[in-house]
């Protein structure tokens, strides 16, 4: 498969990468700063349209057509009480997380209609896309709102030969991680620290869990899987070819509003 990546630079970006090299695929990576890597890359600010769409134009001199488009670069961007973080920091979170999303599948769209086969796009949530996450009030609007992104074009492409789905890797020891330990309570929060320290600790969810999804999301047995948001950790992805028919027919995994009677609440 030819497959682009965005955050390829590092974390799960990185990891992905390298690992879907190892396995034999053609991988171009987009990062703020291209490394030299074992698979092709290009330097591209996915907050700005006009850099996504000149590396889309790069990869199209090389490829005629992509396979598959994973979404994984993002910030965390501004941390802290909503009301005392810079609004430029956050609108920046919300321009690279939940932007640089919508710019790369727009930009990438034409090398991924021109696929023989059917093509997948991968997005990422992140924590709060689907509770609240105090003091992390933009990246978690921006994650969720890359997850309502992905059911929005999934009922737009209904009658298309492309599956988009988001995925929430887990607990996964990345710079996030790091940065949320440096910043401290005051700023993260009491208990977003003190997970962010033991999870360092003690090493983090398993990546290879990332991977498997990831792996199974790019292959055709994911066909016809569209719109949903997957964990990587707790899921039984595996088992959902079984049930194709069902889960479109339903709202399984997906964001939606809880009606109080459904929680035993009488109002």
């Amino acid at each position: 498969m030819r497959i682009v990546i965005t955050g390829a630079s590092s974390g799960i970006g990185q990891h992905l990468a390298e690992h879907l090299t190892g396995a034999g695929h053609e991988v171009w990576g987009l990062a703020r700063s291209a490394q030299t890597a074992a698979f092709a890359t290009s330097s591209c600010d996915v907050s700005d349209w006009a850099q996504v769409e000149r590396a889309s134009w790069t990869v199209a001199t090389r490829w005629p057509e992509i396979d598959a488009l994973i979404c994984a670069a993002a910030i965390q961007g501004a941390v802290g009480p909503a009301m005392t973080v810079d609004p430029r920091a956050w609108s920046e979170t919300i321009r690279t997380d939940l932007d640089g999303t919508f710019f790369s599948i727009r930009a990438f769209w034409p090398l991924l209609r021109a696929t023989p086969r059917r093509a997948k796009v991968i997005c990422f949530s992140g924590g709060g896309a689907s509770k609240a996450r105090p003091n992390y009030s933009a990246y978690a609007a921006a994650k969720t709102g890359v997850v309502r992104l992905v059911e929005n074009l999934a009922a737009e492409w209904t009658n298309l030969p492309v599956d988009i789905n988001a995925v929430a890797p887990g607990a996964i020891n990345t710079a996030m991680t790091r940065e949320t330990v440096r910043l401290g309570p005051d700023l993260a929060g009491r208990a977003e620290f003190e997970a962010a320290q033991r999870q360092l600790e003690e090493g983090g969810q398993s990546i290879s869990r990332v991977s498997g999804l990831i792996e199974f999301l790019l292959s055709a047995k994911s066909d016809h899987i569209t719109g949903r948001l997957l964990s990587a950790q707790w899921d039984n992805w595996a088992a959902l070819p079984a049930h194709v028919t069902t889960l479109a027919a339903s709202e399984a995994y997906q964001l939606r509003r809880i009606l109080p009677e459904e929680r035993g609440l009488k109002l």
